[in-house]
């Protein structure tokens, strides 16, 4: 089973390029199951219907999300009845969204998982007992197991990789918009990458104008964020799992530049 996993898609730069590229790339790597981090869709902060329709529609098949996916009011209706629009798994229940999504992939079940972090973000609840707890659950359906781990620290996603490495097939991080060079395969077979990056304008901070971040930085006044539109990349990962077993196989990065 392969396996595309996007970094954060960040507004409409990154939209037009999932829109262009992601056919080739479900070619080329021989994808049975595409998902994207889409909480920053939305013109960098958010999702909607609009644009998850619009990402749906060109081949993403499962969202995950982090800290900004209710940030537009307009959505909190539509996530009630999508769920293939995930919030993560440790947020109280009574928060709005899906927590698992257990998608057929071919003769196979592959299952979505998200998670936030509780390191340097706002108080949560810990993704190490969230995870724990509903994995028995899980493996009643699928040892094919995939988690985007949404958090700020490394060493919180170091942690929390190593302690489900061998019960889940892989975690990938991201929320820092920076693609790390360390995707490996765990010992006990869980591909891991520290943050996956982001899909979108690179020329920037973060996604931002970078010109708006560094006068906000300055002056300490507040400024209004726009997305910037510059030095396009895609980032993401293709993890090949063996569907009889749960383990990884193969994790390959990339980081594509237009």
């Amino acid at each position: 089973m392969n396996i595309l996993f996007f970094g954060d898609i960040f507004g409409s730069p990154g939209r037009n390029l999932i829109k262009k590229y992601l056919p080739e790339l479900r070619r080329k790597f021989k994808i049975d199951f595409c998902i994207a981090n889409g909480e920053n869709t939305a013109h960098g902060k958010g999702i909607t219907e609009k644009t998850a329709t619009e990402l749906f529609n060109c081949g993403i098949d499962c969202f995950t999300s982090g800290n900004h996916i209710w940030d537009k009011k307009e959505s909190i209706d539509y996530l009630k009845r999508e769920p293939r629009i995930l919030k993560p798994l440790n947020y109280h229940k009574d928060a709005i969204g899906a927590t698992l999504y257990i998608a057929n992939v071919g003769k196979s079940k592959l299952a979505v998982v998200n998670l936030i972090g509780q390191v340097y973000m706002n108080p949560i609840d810990s993704p190490f007992i969230a995870l724990d707890n509903i994995l028995p659950e899980i493996k009643e359906a699928t040892n094919n197991i995939f988690v985007d781990f949404h958090a700020e620290a490394t060493a919180e996603k170091r942690a929390l990789a190593f302690y489900f490495d061998g019960r889940i097939s892989a975690m990938v991080g991201t929320h820092t918009h920076i693609q790390t060079a360390d995707e490996e395969i765990l010992p006990n077979n869980t591909a891991y990458i520290t943050d996956v990056g982001m899909t979108g304008p690179h020329d920037s901070c973060i996604g931002i104008d970078k010109d708006i971040v560094i006068k906000k930085m300055i002056s300490s006044m507040p400024q209004q964020f726009k997305p910037a539109e510059g030095g396009l990349q895609i980032n993401a990962v293709v993890i090949e799992i063996d569907e009889n077993t749960g383990n990884a196989v193969k994790i390959q990065r990339i980081m594509r530049k237009y």
